[in-house]
């Protein structure tokens, strides 16, 4: 893949706001001139669309931001029904999933982007197959790391551990998003302060709990409004 400009969005956990965050990232780039898209290379959980077309939430959040029309595209090479571990789902479909299939789907999008924002599923290290994880598509893909901290208790530990499997990788982080959940966690500015001691890269800010009228129902994208509430909290220059 040629070296190009943008982010591996990577997160503490499952529903910690990755995908909230990636929009918000590509709404962002898309400010500074960048011809941002969004990709994803696994997605595990599917809905029907009042159209009868079988979705992803994620998928379509990153449609949204990337300003793309329904079916433009290919954003996610495996598109699973099934609302568990990627490797699990895959295996539960008699299939399993392969990195160079991933990294082929990305280099077509790449042919239509400057600038690349790719949201990975889970965690860091989340299994692809026997032999591979996302850790190391990251590491094919090569671009820096930007780590989502849903704001939670337990959300040191999950961070510094990701930190730890990031540098093992010799991956570079191009920073840390802490990202409030529905209910804010008790002493989140020491929280935020901790991590900002112990994290070796740049805070990029803080979202909030989105308001209620942008908080988005189940099975369904995130607004366009909802991400640009999401972007206003965020200090990102593209690299």
């Amino acid at each position: 893949m040629t070296k190009m400009g943008g982010f591996f969005v990577t997160g503490t956990d499952t529903e910690v706001g990755k995908t909230l965050v990636s929009g918000a990232l590509i709404l962002k780039l898309r400010e500074q001139g960048k011809k941002a898209i969004g990709f994803k290379p696994v997605v595990a959980g599917t809905y029907q669309s009042t159209s009868g077309n079988i979705l992803n939430e994620d998928v379509e959040t990153l449609r949204i931001a990337s300003k793309l029309a329904p079916g433009q595209l290919n954003l996610s090479p495996y598109v699973l029904d099934m609302p568990v571990a990627p490797h699990l789902a895959a295996a539960n479909k008699g299939i399993a999933l392969d990195l160079n299939t991933m990294m082929q789907a990305l280099s077509e999008i790449q042919k239509h982007s400057d600038c690349l924002v790719v949201e990975g599923a889970g965690g860091f290290l989340v299994p692809l197959n026997d032999a591979q994880d996302l850790a190391d598509l990251a590491q094919q893909i090569d671009l820096p790391i930007i780590l989502v901290v849903g704001m939670k208790l337990g959300c040191i530990n999950h961070a510094l551990l990701t930190q730890e499997a990031i540098k093992a990788r010799g991956l570079k982080m191009a920073g840390w998003i802490a990202n409030s959940l529905l209910n804010e966690m008790p002493l989140l500015k020491e929280n935020i302060a901790t991590l900002q001691a112990k994290i070796n890269a740049p805070f990029l800010g803080l979202i909030p709990t989105l308001p209620k009228i942008l908080q988005k129902s189940h099975n369904s994208p995130y607004s366009i409004e909802a991400l640009d509430f999401a972007a206003q909290h965020l200090q990102i220059t593209s690299n």
